[in-house]
């Protein structure tokens, strides 16, 4: 059988090189199509889930995670931190039931939140939008019996370790609790109902 003056060499050398080429180009291609399937900044911002993982927050401290534009806190409460929420006086404070609509529905009692160790809260002042300071420990703020919370020191508003706003400031409501639930002990989902799974 004759060759014909074909160099064989040539020809694998050119079909590995075309293989190679072809398939990163078909990498190329797949990289953005799978890219395109995570939420965009756009869908984030207008309200996608977001996943928040709590698995190395220590006791006492706050985490900052970002959904619709807005901080959302998530804090790790302590005992004494539960013990001071629970047994703050109620006649210090606005709305201490959660009455006004700031929270999902599965969302009650004192510590407004699913889990008595775990708070999550939009951290936006509901005066004029301004964002509190992170005050938990009774001598962090000048105040007579002060349990703990958030301090808004741009016009003096005051909220305790669940968000209930006192009285007498200007803050007319409690902080906002989002909509969350728990992946797993360790994983939170921020802007998805519990009820939703």
């Amino acid at each position: 059988m004759a060759d014909n003056g074909v160099n064989k060499g040539r020809r694998r050398l050119l079909l590995g090189a075309t293989t190679v080429v072809g398939a990163v180009g078909a990498v190329g291609v797949a990289v953005p199509f799978v890219a395109s399937w995570q939420p965009s900044a756009r869908a984030r911002a207008a309200g996608a889930p977001i996943q928040a993982d709590i698995s190395k927050l220590e006791p006492g401290q706050r985490m900052t995670v970002e959904w619709r534009g807005r901080p959302v806190w998530i804090v790790k409460r302590t005992d004494d931190m539960i013990e001071r929420t629970e047994n703050f006086d109620p006649a210090r404070l606005v709305d201490p039931d959660s009455q006004a609509p700031q929270q999902p529905d599965y969302i009650t009692g004192p510590l407004r939140s699913i889990r008595p160790d775990i708070s999550v809260l939009i951290g936006i002042c509901t005066h004029l939008g301004c964002s509190p300071l992170y005050r938990p420990e009774p001598d962090d703020v000048d105040m007579t019996a002060w349990p703990g919370g958030y301090f808004c020191p741009c016009h003096g508003s005051y909220f305790d370790l669940s968000g209930r706003v006192f009285r007498n400031v200007p803050a007319p409501s409690n902080l906002e609790v989002p909509p969350y639930r728990f992946e797993t002990d360790d994983i939170i989902i921020v802007g998805e109902d519990e009820e939703a799974v």
